[in-house]
């Protein structure tokens, strides 16, 4: 999965990958049905699943030590209450009262994650003197791995909201 415009540099990549979440969270606001909103939610989860191990495997070990570790601790911690919360959010089912809640904190927790990464951290990252290309190649090639999982989970998944309860509306 080549990056767009063949940019290898991790912090584009990373930020393509927030861009592409947020666009995802802005069609979940916009969805007038619940199957909708689940699938997009779904989506929104499997995507931050992926972005967040590439980070903790790839990009937050490469930036220990060069920027100040808080930081990198502090996204770490973020990173884990998004988890329980896309948890809470894979695990419900149509007509659950608190779904369309946990996918706005969830919502308001990554934007609030993007805004110090890209703030803070990515600005101290770029004068650190890390390879940035370096470190995006194995991204983009760990990425392509798990994207591969991901889909196979998109396809289970697809199959299973098949079995799913409808709402009744």
């Amino acid at each position: 999965m080549p990056a767009k415009g063949g940019n290898e540099n991790v912090i584009e990549l990373l930020k393509q990958d927030h861009r592409d979440v947020e666009r995802l969270f802005e069609q979940f606001e916009k969805a007038e049905n619940e199957n909708e909103k689940m699938a997009i939610a779904e989506r929104i989860c499997l995507m931050l699943q992926v972005h967040t191990q590439l980070e903790e495997e790839l990009f937050y070990p490469a930036i220990r030590g060069k920027i100040e570790d808080d930081m990198v601790d502090e996204a770490v911690v973020e990173h884990g209450s998004a988890k329980q919360l896309m948890e809470q959010i894979q695990a419900a089912e149509a007509g659950d009262e608190m779904f369309e809640a946990q996918v706005k904190v969830l919502q308001e927790q990554i934007e609030h994650h993007v805004e110090e990464e890209e703030q803070e951290m990515f600005p101290e990252v770029e004068k650190s003197g890390v390879d940035l290309n370096a470190i995006g190649r194995k991204l983009i090639a760990r990425k392509a791995e798990l994207m591969g999982e991901v889909e196979g989970d998109l396809d289970d998944s697809a199959s299973q909201d098949a079995d799913r309860p409808q709402p009744s509306r």
